[in-house]
């Protein structure tokens, strides 16, 4: 764990290299320190920015819990042509979907917040989304290795 810087921003490195439990609220925390460090606002633009922030992060959240309700759903069928087209049309209706809610997004975070900034925040959300993913497939490769060791 040497590796791991002890910053503001390298919060998920430590979540994950800690080895703590995949919980929503301690992710979407660090998520939150991530973004308030990349953006930089002012107290009166963090005073506008959150509550649009806190809304638009529901209907992602919500849109993806339906996503994964739907996958589900999908895994226990029986795959056909007529499915797999299904299935598929599915998927595009999801990320048509969430086009739909980060251009209305946008929108509403340039009323609150400069374009720079708005053009900041869905950086910072790609960046740490990845930043979570890497240190996951990590941890993951981490444990493989320990089993090959043992």
């Amino acid at each position: 764990m040497d590796d791991v810087i002890d910053a503001p921003w390298s919060t998920p490195r430590r979540f994950c290299a800690g080895g703590g439990q995949n919980d929503p609220d301690k992710v979407k925390s660090l998520e939150i320190a991530y973004i308030s460090k990349e953006l930089n606002l002012s107290p009166e633009e963090a005073q506008k920015f959150w509550p649009v922030y806190n809304r638009y992060s529901k209907e992602v959240e919500l849109l993806i819990q339906d996503r994964k309700r739907q996958a589900k759903v999908n895994k226990q069928q029986t795959r056909t042509d007529n499915t797999g087209e299904d299935a598929t049309d599915v998927e595009l209706s999801y990320a048509r979907k969430m086009l739909d809610i980060k251009t209305r997004y946008k929108d509403e975070f340039q009323k609150v917040i400069p374009p720079r900034k708005v053009t900041d925040f869905f950086r910072s959300e790609r960046e740490f989304r990845g930043m979570m993913i890497r240190q996951l497939k990590e941890r993951k490769e981490n444990r493989g290795m320990r089993r090959q060791r043992q």
